[in-house]
């Protein structure tokens, strides 16, 4: 298998990436709805439940758990989704879900950081301790000698970079990155395909004088970070330069009806552009899902004060629904199921009980303000995340919750498994790759963890 990938998360700030009960979004990847919640099973007297870290007593029903919506059935026995997903379902037999995924971090940069780098800290920090798994790969390919494609390893199309990045690998690893709507009819990607043949010829000249006038000392870098940046610069003339950079970007050049499948809108064009890129050479495009198709507040944190959570997930629903199935689709149709690996998550999951809060604001899938709505809020002991391609075996279903959704009871896996995984589609052995930090000293890329064998292909 060719060591190709795509992680598209949907934030959690409600969910960062590919995630569900009710369908909520981290690209990089929030958790695929798996049926709607609710059975009434009453707590036993005494026995303590947390929402959220609080703890809580007594009996409750069905109605504080369920949602409004219905679960239906999907092309996989067995495997329910909301009736929010009928694409999915149709597809069902396209992917698999891992339906027992935990963490213990319950704040979103915390969160991120243990799912995307394995930085165990349950403390939120302004900055990553540890390089996330994209620009890990970044950095392993990168010392595998230089690339033949004029595109980077690396790109990220709106990126969930807010509570992530390359840490003590240095900006050099950092993704090529893609701003924007780009199913706007004034979108472009900046500094990609000069076409002007002077243009050209002027860069070139302006950097081998450069060249000419680096006269800096170079005895020192022994982490070879000045070598990381002449790639970089290498990368970026290349960028500028080579026509075929700027073909594999531009998305008129695809059939009208293909664009239309995966939706007029930006979620749909962005997965559209990683399809794109990936077969053009790219090795690792990441990105997040959410901007003003979210709702409101423009992400997936269904907090009451931020939306209706349940006409918040009917208000993004489709777009999702349509844009993730069509990129699942296309990597079975198109021949890139052995080699390309679609992995869509959140950082993690959304309380099963819901909560009532006054809004903070009007607006899209949000009651005006102060007006008492249903919300979720944050949930690392349960969550679920989608697996496509890659050479993985479609059609499962790993691991199970409580009748709630609240605890994992068959075949937890931690940010550690998901990591190890990750890495083992991308050729990179995990379990005996360290790199060195800001004080030399080797640092496990996986510390805790292994590959999860069912998603191995």
């Amino acid at each position: 298998m060719e060591p190709d990938g795509v992680a598209s998360q949907l934030p959690a700030d409600g969910p960062r990436g590919f995630r569900h009960t009710e369908p909520a979004g981290h690209p990089a990847v929030a958790r695929p709805t798996v049926g709607e919640r609710g059975r009434d099973q009453r707590v036993k007297p005494g026995k303590d439940r947390r929402d959220h870290g609080v703890a809580t007593r007594g009996l409750f029903s069905a109605a504080e758990y369920r949602g409004p919506f219905s679960p239906i059935d999907t092309k996989v026995p067995g495997l329910k989704l909301t009736e929010l997903l009928p694409r999915h379902a149709a597809i069902a037999d396209k992917f698999t879900v891992l339906r027992s995924m935990r963490q213990t971090a319950g704040g979103h940069p915390a969160g991120s950081m243990q799912l995307l780098s394995g930085d165990p800290d349950t403390r939120d920090k302004p900055k990553p301790r540890l390089p996330d798994w994209m620009t890990v790969a970044n950095y392993m390919r990168a010392q595998a000698g230089p690339r033949q494609s004029p595109l980077p390893a690396y790109v990220g199309i709106n990126p969930p970079l807010e509570y992530n990045g390359p840490a003590y690998l240095g900006e050099a690893y950092s993704p090529f990155t893609v701003n924007g709507d780009p199913n706007a009819p004034s979108f472009s990607v900046p500094n990609i395909g000069l076409s002007n043949p002077g243009e050209v010829r002027r860069l070139d000249q302006r950097s081998k004088l450069r060249q000419n006038l680096d006269t800096l000392e170079r005895a020192f870098d022994q982490q070879r970070e000045l070598a990381a940046l002449d790639e970089f610069e290498t990368q970026a003339m290349t960028l500028l330069t080579n026509p075929k950079a700027k073909e594999a970007f531009d998305l008129t050049r695809e059939d009208p009806q293909t664009r239309d499948r995966y939706g007029r809108n930006a979620w749909g064009q962005q997965l559209l552009m990683a399809r794109r890129l990936i077969e053009a050479g790219v090795d690792v495009v990441t990105t997040s899902l959410s901007g003003p198709l979210c709702g409101r507040v423009q992400n997936w944190d269904d907090h009451a004060v931020n939306h209706n959570v349940f006409e918040a997930m009917q208000f993004r629903a489709g777009a999702w629904d349509q844009a993730v199935t069509a990129l699942i689709e296309d990597v079975f149709e198109r021949g890139l199921d052995k080699r390309v690996l679609v992995v869509v998550t959140g950082e993690f999951g959304r309380t099963p009980r819901i909560e009532h809060s006054p809004s903070t604001g009007g607006g899209d899938a949000s009651a005006p303000a102060g007006t008492k709505q249903p919300g979720r809020d944050h949930w690392p002991r349960a969550f679920s995340n989608l697996w496509a391609g890659g050479g993985i075996q479609p059609g499962q279903v790993i691991g199970a919750t409580d009748s709630r959704g609240e605890d994992v009871v068959e075949r937890m896996c931690g940010p550690g498994d998901f990591l190890a995984t990750i890495y083992h589609h991308l050729k990179i052995d995990s379990a005996n790759t360290a790199i060195k930090d800001f004080t030399g000293r080797p640092t496990p890329i996986v510390d805790h963890g292994k590959p999860i064998p069912e998603l191995l292909g």
